[in-house]
């Protein structure tokens, strides 16, 4: 993890709600992705914040590939 000088985390947070915003889901939703560590967070006291690169992570890995969504466009079983 990168430091900054004064042994931050270079990383910045965001909140639940800036996370559900980006994502275009609930903050519901997100609540259930934290809690079921789809996505990691931190607890700050009462509130979670959500590390910008946790939230770029849980988008990579839940790209779905093309031939997965379609499997009939490969010429699987069909008429």
């Amino acid at each position: 993890m990168n430091m900054s000088a004064a042994g931050i985390p270079a990383n910045r947070f965001m909140t639940i709600a800036e996370v559900a915003e980006a994502l275009r889901v609930s903050r519901m939703t997100v609540y259930r992705l934290v809690n079921s560590h789809a996505i990691h967070a931190v607890r700050f006291g009462r509130s979670y914040r959500v590390p910008e690169s946790a939230v770029e992570s849980y988008i990579e890995h839940s790209a779905v590939d093309e031939a997965e969504h379609h499997p009939d466009s490969e010429g699987g079983s069909g008429s």
